[in-house]
């Protein structure tokens, strides 16, 4: 294989510092695919989706490069600009990878989005990008067309079963017959390291999304991932499944790109599941390396009675998306006699903390930096704090696997990458023996299920309904390991407001995962002599605040 951590990342014992040996072009496509494609590993599957509906599919690393070569092709033959941006809003399916591999083959920026969001979040999501090119299901197509409308999608394809719906709006195309009747010949465009590959976006303080570039030195950025998370070896093979969606980073990554790279074969699932769904699956398909969110750890612990001499084939399982509770952790290790590795990560730079298998894993801490990455916490005279003293998680500013910039925000990327550092936002402690004691951000995100929710986001939303005179979104802990968007409301003088009311209306307006579980009707809220609502008082404090 042609890039390794071994082969790309080394210690210099002048400078004491790891030192990075990039090459001067790198196309992500070609990495995950194209050179399995002609190695030994052309006819072994690259990803297997089991849908509910659909039953189980497949798709080989020979197959996977003619796929994208013809989606590539596609793209040629409609005069897609090399600097464009196409938005993929699909279920896990064999397609998403063919969609976002091709694009980055053909060298266009590959923008992943979640089935999750309304379609005016889709739109936002469009216009802020200025993709011109949509890719999604024929199914979700209806909810989407009008909102896209004002937006600068013009192409539009289709995946899936049934007629292609007609449009006066927008060329759609039938992906699936589109790329049956392309070239399969076309070679990974040779880019530089640093040109641009793929842009997510991610929870933002303004109450809008935020657009984060990476360049396709990004997933050379993972390999201390893939060496000391995953635990990639060289001559193994690997079968890797994920709980979750391809459109979240941590799923495009740890689930997608990473496995891929090494040549593993990843398993993906699509339908309604419970916590019986991954045991079953980690042992129809013997998976080694099953990736989750505690919610899920929970789950199985709580609902089923799978235990490791049902599922023989796990060595390991990999968390993060939020903490995994320490009592979790024995529970899991006790039961399934695999350890749950936690890792820390954000979508400018992915996992860059983490445990492994060289280190007894200790509950509650975070893990160790992982060698290959500059990383200090730092005080705000920027200097390097003690053992045992909080600083700010800081990664030096030239980490390959760090994010170009924040998409069309060149102020908000000076705030966060300066003086040779990106300032993380998150807190933490190191303690004698270098594992990383995470304390947390010092904004106000929502953690709740897996997923990252920005409070100013539900708030924007809520705060539109004329029967709203003020509101704040919170993340109340209504358990272990379970916390709920919850949100405080003024109503208007003189009107009456209902909890289902406000429910209602954020289920319609905002994906499931961000909109409210609980309302609470409130007089006001407290606040500093300048106005700024102190959220952690209120919460501690709600029932005197309450109507």
């Amino acid at each position: 294989m042609k890039y390794s951590f071994e082969t790309i990342v080394h210690y210099s014992q002048e400078i004491n510092e790891w030192q990075w040996q990039l090459p001067s072009h790198f196309n992500i496509c070609e990495a995950c695919v194209d050179q399995h494609a002609i190695s030994d590993k052309a006819n072994q599957a690259a990803l297997i989706v089991e849908d509910e509906s659909l039953g189980t599919s497949q798709i080989t690393y020979s197959q996977l490069a003619q796929k994208t070569s013809q989606f590539a092709n596609l793209l040629q033959s409609l005069n897609i600009d090399s600097d464009n941006r196409i938005l993929i809003r699909l279920p896990n399916s064999l397609e998403y990878p063919i969609a976002f591999f091709g694009a980055i083959k053909y060298s266009v920026i590959a923008v992943p989005t979640s089935t999750l969001l309304a379609s005016n979040e889709v739109a936002y999501l469009a216009n802020d990008s200025q993709a011109s090119v949509l890719v999604t299901h024929k199914s979700m197509w209806q909810e989407l067309e009008s909102d896209l409308k004002n937006t600068a999608i013009k192409i539009v394809f289709l995946t899936g079963a049934g007629e292609l719906p007609q449009s006066d709006d927008f060329k759609l195309i039938d992906f699936n017959d589109a790329l049956d009747s392309a070239s399969v010949d076309f070679k990974s465009i040779k880019t530089a390291v640093n040109d641009p590959a793929y842009l997510v976006y991610t929870s933002g303080t303004t109450g809008y999304p935020k657009g984060v570039l990476h360049a396709q030195r990004a997933l050379l950025g993972r390999l201390p991932a893939s060496r000391y998370w995953f635990d990639f070896q060289e001559g193994t093979t690997e079968r890797i499944m994920h709980s979750g969606k391809f459109n979240w980073t941590y799923v495009l990554g740890s689930a997608l790109m990473d496995p891929l790279l090494h040549g593993h074969t990843v398993i993906a699932y699509e339908g309604h599941n419970d916590a019986h769904t991954w045991p079953k699956l980690i042992q129809k398909h013997e998976c080694s390396i099953f990736i989750g969110v505690p919610t899920i750890y929970r789950q199985i612990i709580q609902k089923t009675e799978y235990t490791g001499k049902d599922l023989p084939s796990l060595k390991h399982c990999m968390s993060a998306g939020e903490h995994l509770s320490d009592e979790m952790q024995s529970l899991w290790e006790e039961r399934f006699n695999a350890p749950i590795f936690e890792a820390i990560g954000m979508s400018e730079i992915s996992y860059y903390i983490s445990q492994h298998k060289q280190a007894k894993v200790v509950p509650g801490a975070a893990g160790f930096i992982q060698p290959g990455h500059q990383v200090a916490l730092l005080n705000e005279d920027l200097q390097a704090v003690a053992n045992g003293e909080e600083g700010m998680i800081c990664i030096r500013a030239d980490d390959p696997g760090l994010f170009l910039s924040y998409w069309n925000l060149p102020e908000e990327t000076v705030k966060a990458v300066h003086d040779g550092w990106f300032f993380t936002g998150d807190y933490a402690k190191r303690d004698e023996q270098d594992y990383i004691w995470f304390l947390g951000r010092k904004d106000d995100i929502i953690n709740t299920f897996g997923f990252r929710v920005s409070p100013h986001e539900v708030e924007r939303i809520i705060k539109a309904h004329p029967y709203v005179a003020d509101c704040v979104a919170l993340g109340e802990e209504v358990g272990t390991d379970k916390t709920l968007v919850v949100v405080c409301i003024i109503p208007e003088p003189g009107i009456q407001i209902t909890e289902q009311l406000m429910l209602d209306y954020g289920q319609e307006r905002l994906a499931k995962y961000k909109a409210p579980k609980k309302v609470y009707l409130v007089r006001d809220f407290p606040r500093t002599k300048n106005g700024k609502v102190l959220r952690k008082k209120l919460l501690q404090n709600l029932e005197q605040y309450l109507l």
